[in-house]
């Protein structure tokens, strides 16, 4: 769009051309620092500090440095997200230390510095906003959450009807388990109980019967063997007198067979010659 090829260059001007004067020349910028960088190091613990530079005239050049490639790439809008949030977090310390307005005793420099100090935060804004600028592209944010749309939909669609419940339905059954097994637990408890308590008497009643069994049985053991010998007597009387008749069927069966596999080879060979024939 040309309101942003044209805005980014006029945001990134002041940066660029701040940032190239305190490579050039550090020291005034790193005088107004120095207060904000000791109170730094006295605040942060030793891990940080000792991992990072402590000379204002060092950070006021690694300031600058950002604020130039920061300034370049907004205006060429290489990255420009990027380079404007860069831009803003090297804004940041730029404001504290220079334009700290509360610090002044002179009333013109307090307006001065509080001038400043309002251009700044001015700036800051324009950069959050051009930080959050996605040229009419939808942000990740929604597309994430469409994304995340779509793939429930899609579970959805993929599984059978009525498989799909509700968060209600789905906490609804959860308490309906964790009622179901709280009752079980205590029913199951009842039940142990009753047993244990119960158990000396089934144990006397089923030695009880145990013996009763026994006992009947005992008794009925001469009848029983008694009676099985007699039926055994009468099935072996009736196969004596009915062998010579079962005999004789089974002979017929046999002569039977024997003829009709006769007829049957006999079959088998007149279809042979007559398909040779």
């Amino acid at each position: 769009m040309l309101i942003r090829r044209i805005a980014r260059p006029m945001l990134a001007t002041i940066f660029i051309a701040g940032g190239i004067d305190s490579l050039r020349n550090p020291k005034p910028r790193a005088a107004k620092a120095q207060g904000l960088v000791d109170k730094s190091v006295n605040t942060l613990p030793d891990s940080v500090t000792d991992k990072v530079p402590t000379e204002a005239e060092t950070l006021v050049r690694i300031n600058g440095a950002v604020q130039v490639g920061g300034g370049l790439l907004l205006a060429t809008g290489t990255m420009p997200r990027l380079a404007a949030l860069g831009l803003a977090g090297s804004l940041v310390p730029t404001t504290l230390a220079g334009h700290a307005f509360w610090e002044e005793a002179d009333p013109t420099q307090r307006a001065l510095a509080r001038t400043q100090f309002y251009k700044n935060v001015s700036l800051l804004g324009g950069l959050l906003i051009t930080a959050v600028d996605t040229e009419g592209k939808p942000s990740l944010a929604w597309r994430g959450r469409r994304k995340a749309s779509a793939a429930s939909q899609a579970l959805a669609a993929a599984l059978p009807a009525g498989a799909v419940a509700s968060e209600s339905s789905w906490e609804s059954i959860r308490d309906r388990s964790h009622e179901g097994a709280h009752t079980l637990g205590v029913k199951s408890a009842e039940a142990a109980e009753i047993i244990r308590h119960r158990a000396p008497e089934l144990a006397e009643a089923a030695r009880e019967l145990s013996a009763e069994y026994a006992e009947i049985i005992k008794n009925r053991a001469p009848e029983l063997a008694e009676a099985a010998r007699d039926r055994s007597t009468d099935v072996a009387e009736l196969l004596r007198q009915r062998a010579p008749e079962l005999a004789d069927e089974l002979a017929a069966l046999a002569t039977s067979a024997k003829s009709k596999a006769q007829d049957g080879v006999e079959e088998g060979r007149r279809r042979w010659r007559g398909v040779r024939s």
